[in-house]
């Protein structure tokens, strides 16, 4: 009888525990959750000038290139140790000298038929001087005296041959000592001692020392950030032609030089739709105590940084800032964070020109969120850049 009506008591006390809890529920208080605002990190915006730099590419070559060649011809007796491949000349240096005995052979000569020219013009002018003395005492007819100036007339001639022949020799007996136009660095070498040379036949190739020319492409677009005369003809004036810095590695070590963008080029490239432009760079003056400055080498790849325009009201971010291409992140005053359209002057390397959408004042994001909501709470700390 027990273990009939102990599961029957158990279930009954079971129930009534159940109906109490469900007739009297406990009441919870409701609490509102504490919402945590994201810290971002902001900057205030601020109007001012800014300089535009325009970056490209290039590779360094000769701004002068002379093929040398011989005015005469004749074997090489002579060669300079400077004469070859790298080697510095100055200007007037000799280079290379031909055996000059044939040339030394043709000035004796002419210098003889010139004396001798010179002494047959000398007694026919005497004659026709004595000629015309005589006519006027009727001495001597009208036709001694026109064979007397004929004859004077002709042995001048004679002379005036004789004399260019003379310089001619002289300078052929100079042409066989070649010397460097200009100061210069030897590209290459075409002869060897004792090789016979014609005339205007190269002998070597010689690069400008003093200065070399960077050929850099520009954008169509980024000509309008330079502050020069786009309708300018021929080189730009030192005072229009933009300063530029180049820098480059050689040696393992990155160099600066400094030069200027001198000119255009006229053509634009229908592929690339480009422009070339032309830097020029004065090369430094270097002894054997130069340690800090380097030639720039020709066939070098630099990087050019030219100095472009100065723009007045425009608000300089950097350019981690843009979002969606056009938009930046505005923390207004009540700390919300809203997304806002900007117009964007110029993109960069490392910042962003914006000519319009913000005030000076508002403050932007900088930080780097992924997940936004516009609208949404943040704790912004302000930064200065």
């Amino acid at each position: 009888m027990k273990r009939l009506l102990l599961p029957v008591i158990i279930l009954g006390a079971c129930a009534s525990v159940a109906y109490s809890l469900i007739r009297n529920p406990r009441q919870i208080a409701e609490v509102a959750l504490d919402v945590i605002p994201v810290t971002v990190r902001v900057i205030e915006v601020q109007q001012s000038s800014a300089e535009l730099i325009v970056g490209s590419q290039g590779k360094v070559q000769p701004s002068m290139t002379a093929n040398l060649s011989a005015a005469v011809a004749g074997p090489i007796a002579w060669i300079s140790p400077q004469m070859e491949a790298g080697g510095f000349v100055e200007e007037g240096e000799p280079l290379l000298r031909l055996d000059a005995s044939d040339f030394e052979t043709m000035r004796a000569r002419s210098s003889a038929s010139m004396r001798q020219a010179k002494a047959e013009a000398d007694h026919a002018g005497r004659e026709y001087g004595r000629m015309k003395e005589l006519a006027v005492d009727r001495l001597a007819s009208e036709s001694q005296v026109q064979d007397a100036q004929r004859l004077a007339e002709v042995t001048s001639a004679r002379l005036s041959d004789a004399m260019a022949n003379l310089e001619q020799a002289e300078l052929d007996l100079a042409r066989a000592e070649i010397k460097a136009p200009f100061d210069a660095i030897i590209n290459s070498r075409e002869v060897e001692l004792g090789q016979y040379v014609n005339r205007a036949q190269s002998v070597a190739v010689l690069y400008g020392a003093d200065e070399v020319e960077v050929r850099v492409p520009l954008a169509i677009r980024q000509l309008g950030f330079l502050d020069i005369p786009l309708g300018l003809r021929g080189e730009l004036t030192d005072v229009d032609a933009p300063l530029v810095t180049l820098n480059g590695m050689y040696g393992g070590v990155e160099h600066n030089w400094q030069g200027k963008l001198v000119r255009i080029e006229a053509s634009i490239d229908p592929n690339s739709n480009t422009v070339q432009t032309i830097i020029r760079v004065q090369q430094p003056m270097i002894d054997s105590t130069s340690r800090d400055s380097i030639p720039l080498p020709i066939g070098l790849y630099v990087n050019a940084d030219i100095q472009g325009r100065i723009v007045d009201d425009v608000i300089a971010l950097p350019r981690s800032v843009i979002r969606n291409n056009n938009q930046v992140l505005v923390v207004d005053a009540e700390n919300k964070m809203f997304f806002r359209e900007v117009d964007i002057f110029r993109l960069e390397e490392e910042r962003v020109l914006i000519s319009g959408g913000l005030l000076p004042g508002e403050r932007i994001c900088i930080s780097p969120i992924q997940a936004v909501v516009d609208g949404m709470a943040v704790q912004p700390v302000i930064e200065v850049i």
